[in-house]
């Protein structure tokens, strides 16, 4: 007990984050593994069932089996209890099970919280996981208690539709792509509310729980002269913005193609939908098969950029992607100050923006090298398709995943893994406690470009 203590004590912050989603993926993997967990006389290898452990806890929804014809309706519910999990955060759910048992909740365990939430101080992360939790619980509930009673027309019986209207409010919540009709949300592909509905909750599941809290406060009108932070005027603009330009995109790649034949409104939601969901959600109302090559690789795009920071996506995330892009803007225009909003953004900023978009690249890149040569019987477009899904904890597919090799697996489930945690913390748990330095050199300048 005492060298377990003095392991934890070691740890950087960031090192026990990356811990502790190793012991909720073992947590997880057990749970898959009960008896009862899968119908009778479906056998899972324990490898698949990892798997779906790793896809589950990172709410990203990519499966070797269907969990339609694989999972039990006590395997449905121990997948809804592992998305809650891992959308929640570990720290999260070890803070609210703190608080109800009385415990204190001390510096590590706040600075733990700060770690898993991309946040820079200590003040307000214990309220911070009280709300996120209320937030969270909130949308899924009314979320629930529309689709059950919407779903009625669709089940035979109250108890089917609560069934299929729980999961899908937790699977879009969560973004966790996790479907229990077989053939995601084809069934709706014509229901336009219930897309409707699914795309509020994807999007608010991927905005931000900081954004929502924020929201929250100004209709609140308790605060006067409230003022929305940096960090939500980036992130909103930033999810519209691609969101807009997702949804246009799609919608003239297929219009002569996948789209062709429909009426313009079913070719404007499905563009839509997919805008929505590629962020991070991989729920589909088509089948993405029929997809022009070039989608495919939009849509690509679209799963690396992934969900904003501090939401239940992955991917390089939206105010990495919007930092980038100003300092190019502002470095063509030979300005070295990056100013928005009437703010300036810290120079750090920049720094780890990069830092996150080179290493992911790299990151992606090795992977697709590695799939290429033991799935040699996949197209470079369905291997990076799926890979940029993992890291972006989407979860669409090309149909690749149920065929993958041991090896493909295993690349899979790193992806998920570091799509979940972060680039940024999975990179600083490498590096153990920081150093400072003690002495610097005469600083030369560098021939560039």
């Amino acid at each position: 007990m005492a060298s377990a203590k003095g392991f934890k004590k070691r740890l950087t912050p960031f090192q026990a984050i990356v811990t502790y989603y190793f012991i909720a993926i073992a947590i997880s993997f057990i749970l898959l593994i009960l008896p009862g967990v899968h119908k009778e006389n479906v056998h899972v290898s324990l490898l698949d069932s990892l798997f779906t452990a790793v896809s589950a806890v990172s709410v990203t929804g990519l499966t070797v089996n269907t969990v339609s014809e694989t999972y039990s309706v006590f395997g449905v519910i121990m997948l809804s209890v592992i998305m809650q999990l891992g959308a929640i955060g570990i720290m999260s759910l070890g803070t609210f099970t703190w608080l109800i048992f009385g415990k204190k909740i001390g510096l590590r365990e706040r600075q733990l919280i700060m770690v898993d939430h991309n946040q820079y101080n200590l003040s307000g992360v214990v309220h911070l996981i009280k709300e996120i939790i209320k937030l969270l619980l909130m949308i899924e509930l009314i979320g629930t208690a529309i689709l059950t009673l919407y779903f009625t027309q669709y089940f035979d019986t109250f108890l089917e539709a609560l069934y299929n209207g729980f999961f899908a409010a937790i699977s879009a919540t969560t973004n966790g792509g996790f479907d229990i009709t077989g053939n995601s949300m084809y069934l709706f592909r014509h229901d336009y509310f219930v897309q409707v509905i699914n795309m509020i909750m994807i999007a608010l599941g991927a905005i931000g729980f900081p954004v929502l809290i924020e929201v929250k406060a100004f209709l609140s009108n308790k605060t006067p002269n409230f003022k929305f932070s940096l960090f939500t005027k980036i992130t909103t603009s930033t999810y519209a913005i691609l969101f807009i330009v997702g949804t246009a995109v799609i919608l003239l790649l297929e219009a002569f193609n996948a789209f062709k034949g429909m009426s313009w409104h079913q070719a404007f939601f499905t563009a839509m939908f997919h805008s929505v969901s590629a962020r991070s959600a991989g729920l589909t109302t088509i089948d993405v098969t029929q997809f022009h090559q070039a989608t495919d690789i939009f849509l690509s795009l679209l799963m690396f950029i992934g969900a904003s920071p501090s939401s239940v996506g992955g991917g390089i995330r939206t105010t990495t992607l919007a930092i980038a892009i100003l300092f190019l803007i502002n470095f063509a225009r030979n300005k070295q100050d990056i100013q928005i909003f009437h703010r300036e953004i810290h120079v750090l900023d920049v720094f780890r923006s990069y830092v996150v978009i080179i290493l992911s690249t790299c990151l992606v890149v090795l992977a697709t090298m590695i799939l290429s040569l033991t799935e040699s019987h996949a197209s470079l477009i369905e291997i990076l398709f799926e890979i940029t899904s993992a890291f972006g904890t989407c979860g669409m597919s090309l149909g690749l995943t149920e065929h993958l090799s041991s090896i493909g697996k295993v690349v899979m489930i790193f992806l998920m893994f570091i799509g979940r945690v972060g680039m940024i913390s999975f990179l600083y748990s490498l590096g153990g406690k920081a150093k400072q330095t003690k002495y610097h050199y005469p600083k030369e300048r560098v021939i560039i470009g």
